[in-house]
């Protein structure tokens, strides 16, 4: 947040004065999370939508699936999202060209930042190529119903 506040050019300085008594758990992060609801690519088109709810993690044509986080919400609750969405074709001439789509580019985590990120729920998963992070249960009726045992008890 730091970082991303100061664009990169902000210095921070601390300084250790004591020991104090346990204030209680360290709160998380407030915004929700965009999960991906299906398995494909990631398309451009959908994700020039998806912007506009929040700060995404993936680029277009980077492979996603079901349950994947793509991205953080700027709400406080996690949505579910598709991000394989293409535009709808006709047959219809529009008269206005379309735009080229531009999108901000991904923020993108290293894999201290993506274990400080995640969520009791959610996992962090790691391959020679890529850093990604997951629900714990991809699946989300079974995530549901796992949330739904756990207010419960």
């Amino acid at each position: 947040e730091f970082l991303s506040d100061t664009r990169g050019t902000g210095i921070m300085n601390r300084l250790f004065e004591n020991y104090g008594p346990y204030k209680g758990p360290i709160e998380g992060r407030q915004n929700g999370v965009l999960i991906s609801n299906g398995t494909g690519e990631a398309v451009g088109y959908a994700l020039n939508m998806l912007e506009e709810r929040g700060v995404l993690f993936v680029s277009p044509q980077e492979k996603v699936y079901e349950g994947m986080l793509i991205g953080e919400n700027a709400k406080p609750d996690d949505l579910e999202v598709n991000p394989m969405k293409s535009k709808q074709l006709t047959n219809f001439r529009s008269t206005g060209k379309d735009d080229a789509i531009r999108l901000t580019p991904p923020r993108t985590m290293t894999l201290e930042q993506a274990i400080a990120y995640i969520d009791d729920d959610e996992m962090v998963e790691v391959t020679p190529k890529s850093i990604r992070l997951r629900k714990v249960i991809l699946c989300p009726h079974e995530r549901k119903k796992a949330s739904r045992k756990k207010e419960a008890a």
